[in-house]
């Protein structure tokens, strides 16, 4: 079991699915909302579901926002609402602090008023979709934190027939391969032999900078 504590403050579409979500993956969750009948929707789900208005201080202070390690503030669409929660659970001191913002603008204000990362769901979302359909050699990725990724790639065209040796994939590519999967198989083996012959087919569990993966899935052919 996660051994964090999470807030979900706003459960609309977004902010429900954050919530059972992450109590599926067996977190401890308190779901907030002003809204009695989103409260109940996931009230089976989470571990407190609570009405509260999460503007008001004093009435998240009661429900033990102080002891929480991550608040996600889902609020996106109403900016001074937003804002107050943020400023609220900075105060009350929550370490880590993720809000949901509708555009560009609201993205800055709530940087500025406290929160570690603002996120912009649908525009992220949207970047995800294109991104995949672009995929060249990349069948899945995973972001690690902001920085690093694990993915899977299909063995490229020009890999094939030869060894890891040959084509010196950390210094070249700047990743690591920690598995491999070949043709149709689902077996994932993690022992992978440096002397190993590339075959057509070939899947690779690879590590490393998102932004060079992708570079890396670019220049693909």
């Amino acid at each position: 079991m996660n051994s964090k504590q999470y807030a979900v403050l706003g459960l609309g579409i977004f902010g429900s699915t954050v919530a059972t979500t992450l109590a599926e993956y067996g977190c401890e969750v308190i779901a907030v909302d002003q809204d009695e009948s989103c409260v109940e929707r996931v009230a089976d789900e989470v571990t407190k579901a609570v009405v509260a208005n999460v503007t008001d201080q004093e009435e998240l202070r009661a429900i033990g926002i102080e002891d929480i390690d991550v608040a996600i503030v889902a609020i996106g669409t109403h900016l001074e609402e937003a804002v107050l929660a943020t400023m609220n659970l900075k105060e009350l001191g929550v370490p880590y602090v993720i809000a949901k913002a509708k555009n560009k603008q609201f993205m800055k204000i709530l940087e500025k008023v406290g929160a570690n990362k603002v996120i912009r769901a649908e525009k992220d979302m949207g970047l995800k979709v294109a991104k995949s359909l672009l995929r060249k050699s990349i069948v899945d990725l995973v972001e690690l934190d902001e920085d690093y990724s694990v993915v899977e790639i299909k063995a490229p065209l020009d890999w094939v027939g030869k060894n890891f040796i040959d084509l010196n994939i950390r210094r070249v590519y700047n990743m690591n391969i920690i598995g491999i999967k070949h043709g149709d198989e689902d077996h994932l083996s993690l022992d992978v032999a440096p002397e190993y012959v590339i075959q057509n087919g070939d899947h690779f569990l690879v590590i490393g900078k998102t932004k060079e993966l992708e570079r890396f899935d670019y220049m693909t052919k």
